[in-house]
């Protein structure tokens, strides 16, 4: 089973953001983010399938409206679709205050009909603990295996699977093993990661001539505090990649409960930030000098992966570079979890109906090549205040909404965290590269300026 591709069932879908809480703090609208597994809602198209979806926050019902005008019969969907709310938006993670309400988990119980599989965003004991109590089983890495979505995790795999990796050394706890750890990698700058950073923030260039240079990801780290993150949760060092240019693109993969592995789409990250660590968005297809390269290293992982008893949807991020040869990937970490490239893939499969051919690393609706940018960041104070009612309307007056004729447009999300943070997300669907990034350009204008 593929949680893209449901034909029957029940998706009880739980996205708590069990995360490191410091890294969450620091991600605008963060709560919002709870909405990004939404896009499961289209596969309501499905007459068989139901969806539960849970969260902290009601959410508005203009945003569902929204994902139900995608439907071909949205008033059956709606009768398959269970939403139910702890009604505290403070409560993080969600999964810990649902466990804590027995009114909740009662009412999770009653709308649990048939066979259903639990979907977290972020797999933890929490998760696993919930599933237990409604003897549902997970769609997601056991947190035994946790441990090969660390950074740390990574860099064995990868040696496994075969996979290039930059030099450098894993499962670092002090600061003397990072001080001999960056000695021993090539090169006048090195990268440090925590083994547990998401979207980039537990990463730390460290200049060795000038420690002064330092660069932090995360804003307000200071070296004192990120050993003592080192110290609780371990870190790799490696060499940084001085080639120039260097691209970054990732995979999205997938393990069923059968044990079948496959890639599902590779992308171009955008990244930015103060480092240029930090995730921004993507585009698909990575680009075509590199895809296959990324395609096969993505496939040995996912079956070496497989082969440990990993279930779920997990993305793998890579350097990818000009060699003699041609380009080379090489793999810079493994995330165990559904991530950033999870929601554009999801939206812009489940909208045009296109399935993902390995031979060409194209999505294919029928003989059309389907292309698409996707960003989580486009923000505005002129957003503030606008519902996301607003949002899609204005979409469609401006003509940059949706073409169910032609299957290509803007597919929004985090509509959320609009009213309160002028944070908006949305994935641009096009019949070329060049139709999926202007569209992207001219949406962005439109909603967040120039």
């Amino acid at each position: 089973m593929s949680i893209f591709e449901p034909v029957e069932g029940t998706l009880v879908v739980v996205p708590s953001l069990s995360l490191p809480q410091d890294e969450l703090r620091r991600i605008t609208g963060v709560r919002s983010y709870e909405e990004r597994l939404l896009f499961l809602l289209l596969t309501l198209r499905e007459p068989g399938v139901r969806v539960i979806y849970l969260s902290s926050a009601p959410i508005d019902p203009d945003i569902i409206d929204y994902y139900f005008g995608f439907l071909p019969d949205p008033d059956d969907a709606a009768k398959r679709l269970t939403l139910i709310t702890l009604d505290d938006p403070w409560s993080q993670p969600l999964t810990r205050t649902l466990l804590s309400r027995p009114d909740a988990m009662e009412q999770l119980r009653s709308a649990i009909d048939g066979d259903a599989w639990l979907v977290p965003f972020v797999l933890s004991e929490l998760e696993e603990e919930l599933a237990s109590s409604l003897n549902v089983p997970l769609y997601g890495p056991a947190t035994s295996l946790s441990y090969y979505g660390s950074k740390s995790g990574a860099r064995e795999v990868g040696h496994e699977a075969g996979v290039p990796m930059p030099r450098g050394f894993g499962d670092l706890r002090t600061e003397v093993e990072i001080e001999e750890a960056m000695e021993g990698v090539p090169g006048e700058r090195v990268i440090v990661k925590l083994n547990d950073g998401y979207s980039g923030l537990g990463n730390v260039i460290v200049d060795k001539s000038d420690r002064s240079l330092t660069r932090f990801s995360a804003a307000g780290e200071t070296w004192a505090s990120y050993i003592a993150k080192i110290q609780e949760r371990g870190a790799v060092v490696e060499e940084y990649i001085e080639h120039r240019p260097l691209y970054y693109p990732s995979a999205l993969a997938c393990i069923t409960p059968g044990g079948d592995a496959r890639v599902l789409a590779t992308h171009d990250q955008i990244l930015g930030g103060d480092s240029g660590q930090v995730y921004q968005g993507c585009t698909f297809p990575a680009a075509e000098e590199y895809r296959s390269e990324v395609g096969a290293s993505a496939g040995r992982i996912a079956r070496a992966l497989a082969e440990r008893g990993v279930v779920g949807v997990f993305g793998m991020d890579f350097f990818a570079l000009k060699a003699d040869a041609g380009y080379a990937a090489l793999l810079c970490e493994i995330n165990l979890r559904i991530g950033g490239t999870t929601h554009p893939f999801g939206a812009a499969m489940l909208t045009t109906g296109a399935a993902y051919d390995p031979a060409t690393g194209l999505l294919m609706s029928g003989n059309q090549p389907k292309f698409y940018t996707a960003t989580d960041n486009c923000a505005s104070v002129c957003l503030r205040g606008r519902t996301p009612g607003e949002i899609v309307r204005t979409a469609e007056r401006l003509g940059v909404g949706f073409d169910p004729e032609r299957r290509t447009g803007n597919v929004f999300h985090l509509l959320g965290a609009v009213p309160e943070h002028g944070k908006l997300g949305f994935t641009s669907i096009g019949n070329s590269r060049e139709e999926a990034d202007e569209l992207h350009a001219l949406t962005r204008r439109l909603y967040c300026g120039p």
